[in-house]
C-alpha cells in the first residue's frame, strides 16, 4: 500500500479542510503586531492580550472534546468554524482593550475546539493499523499550509492590516462548510446506555471517566513538557539569539528550517517509521528534542549550530506529534474518543501558554546556556518517562485494538457517506 492508499474519502475531506485552515492562519502569527503598530498598545498590554488567545485554547480543547462526543464530531467542527469566523471578522472592528482581549480569547477556544473532534474523526474512520500514517499525513497539511499562510500574510498586512482578518475568517468559514457538507459523522451509535457515558443520563460521568485513566494523564503529562521544549523554539529562542549579537532575520531563516524540514521529511519519515512500537517512538522523539535543545546551549554566536538544533528537535516533533496522537487513539474507548483528545489537547494548549512565562523568567534570572540545558534535561526524563510507560505492546492494548476494529463501520460504508 502506498502512503497516500487506502485511506476513505472522509479523511480527505478532512485532510483538505485541515489544509484550508491553515492556509488561512494569517491572524495569530501577526496580532502582536497588529496590536501594537495599529491599535497602538504597548509591548505588554500586547502580550497580556495574546495570552488570552493561550487561555482560550485551553478551554477550547475540553470543550471540543466534551462536545464532539456529546453532539457529534461533524457538528462540533462546523460549528466552532463557524463562531471562529465571526469572532474573527469582529476583532478587526473592535477599538476597546477589554471587548479585543474577550474576543482573542474566544478566538482562541474556537480555534482549539475543533481538534479534538478532528481527531476523534480520524480514529473513528481510520484502522489501528493506519492511525499513525493517517495522523501524519494530517500533520504534513498543517505544516504546508502554516508555512504558505506566513508569506501570504506578510503581503496582505503590506495592503492593511484588516485584510488579514478577511482572509482568516473566510477560510474558516470554508472550513465549516466542508465539515457540514463533505465530512461524515463518525461518533459511535450508543450500544449500552449503562457502559457509553456519551449520552444518556450518565453524559456528565464521561469526562470523570477520562481523567480516571492514569495512563493518558502520565502521557498529557509528559507531552506538556515537550510541547514546553517546542515553544521554546518560537519565543526564547529570538530573544537568547538576539542577546548573542544574532539579528531577526537570522532568527527567521534559522527557524524557517522548522517548516522546511516537516514538508520535505515528513512523509518518506513516516514510510520509515510504520509498524513500529509507539513507546519506542515517543521515546526516541524526547531524545531528539533534548539533542536539538542541548546542540543549542553550545552555539553561542553561531547560526548554523541554531539551525542544526532546530532540524534536530524538528524531526523529534515529526515524529512525536502523530505518534503521540495515534497513541491517545488507541487508549480511547470509542465512545470517548473526543474527550481523550480533548484531555490530550488541553495538555498541548496549556504548554503553548506556559512556555512563553517559563523560558522568559529562565532567560532573565540566567541566560541561554541554562535554558537549553534545562530543556535537554526535560527531554531526556520525557524519553525515560515513555519507556516506563510501555504504551503498547500488553495484552490489554492489543485487546482494544481488535475490539476497535471489531466496533467500527465497514470502511465501504463510511467512505461513500456524507453530511448532506
Amino acid at each position: 500500500m502506498t502512503m497516500f492508499g487506502g485511506l476513505p474519502r472522509g479523511f480527505w475531506w478532512l485532510w483538505s479542510s485541515t489544509l484550508v485552515n491553515r492556509l488561512g492562519t494569517f491572524v495569530y502569527p501577526f496580532l502582536t503586531l497588529y496590536l501594537t503598530l495599529d491599535r497602538g498598545f504597548s509591548a505588554t498590554a500586547a502580550g497580556l492580550v495574546v495570552s488570552c488567545f493561550g487561555l482560550g485554547s485551553v478551554v477550547g480543547s475540553l470543550v471540543g472534546g466534551e462536545l464532539s462526543d456529546r453532539l457529534g464530531r461533524r457538528v462540533t467542527m462546523a460549528g466552532s468554524y463557524v463562531v471562529t469566523a465571526a469572532v474573527t471578522a469582529a476583532l478587526a472592528v473592535t477599538t476597546q482593550v477589554a471587548a479585543i482581549a474577550l474576543l482573542t480569547f474566544l478566538f482562541g477556544a474556537g480555534s482549539s475546539a475543533p481538534r479534538p473532534a478532528l481527531s476523534a474523526v480520524i480514529s473513528d474512520l481510520v484502522g489501528p493499523e493506519d492511525r499513525q500514517r493517517a495522523f501524519s499525513l494530517n500533520y504534513w497539511a498543517v505544516n504546508i499550509g502554516f508555512g504558505l499562510s506566513s508569506v501570504m500574510a506578510g503581503f496582505l498586512v503590506r495592503a492593511d492590516f484588516v485584510w488579514i482578518f478577511i482572509g482568516d475568517a473566510a477560510t474558516t468559514l470554508v472550513c465549516g462548510l466542508i465539515a457540514w457538507l463533505r465530512i461524515p459523522e463518525t461518533r459511535p451509535a450508543t450500544k449500552d446506555a449503562a457502559r457509553d457515558p456519551a449520552s444518556g443520563p450518565d453524559a456528565a460521568r464521561g469526562l470523570g471517566l477520562v481523567l480516571r485513566d492514569s495512563r493518558l494523564l502520565a502521557l498529557t503529562a509528559v507531552a506538556f513538557g515537550l510541547w514546553m521544549l517546542f515553544h521554546q523554539g518560537v519565543t526564547t529562542l529570538p530573544v537568547a539569539m538576539e542577546a548573542q549579537g544574532l539579528s531577526t532575520q537570522t532568527y527567521g531563516l534559522v527557524i524557517s528550517l522548522n517548516g522546511l524540514v516537516v514538508v520535505l521529511l515528513q512523509i518518506p519519515l513516516t514510510r520509515w517509521l510504520a509498524g513500529r512500537r509507539y513507546g519506542r517512538l515517543l521515546a526516541g522523539a524526547s531524545v531528539l528534542f533534548a539533542a536539538g535543545f542541548g546542540v543549542t546551549a553550545f552555539a553561542g554566536s553561531a547560526a548554523l549550530v541554531y539551525g542544526l538544533g532546530v532540524v534536530i528537535w524538528t524531526v523529534g516533533e515529526m515524529v512525536f506529534a502523530p505518534t503521540s496522537a495515534a497513541a491517545v487513539a488507541d487508549l480511547s474507548p470509542s465512545h470517548l474518543r473526543g474527550r481523550y483528545q480533548g484531555v490530550f489537547g488541553f495538555g498541548t494548549a496549556a504548554a503553548s501558554f506556559a512556555a512563553p512565562i517559563a523560558g522568559g523568567i529562565v532567560l532573565d534570572r540566567a541566560d541561554g546556556t541554562v535554558l537549553w540545558a534545562a530543556c535537554a534535561a526535560v527531554g531526556l526524563l520525557a524519553g525515560c518517562a515513555f519507556v516506563v510507560l510501555r504504551l503498547d505492546g500488553s495484552a490489554a492494548t492489543r485487546q482494544a485494538r481488535r475490539e476497535d476494529v471489531a466496533e467500527r463501520p465497514p470502511a465501504a460504508d463510511l467512505r461513500g457517506t456524507t453530511g448532506t
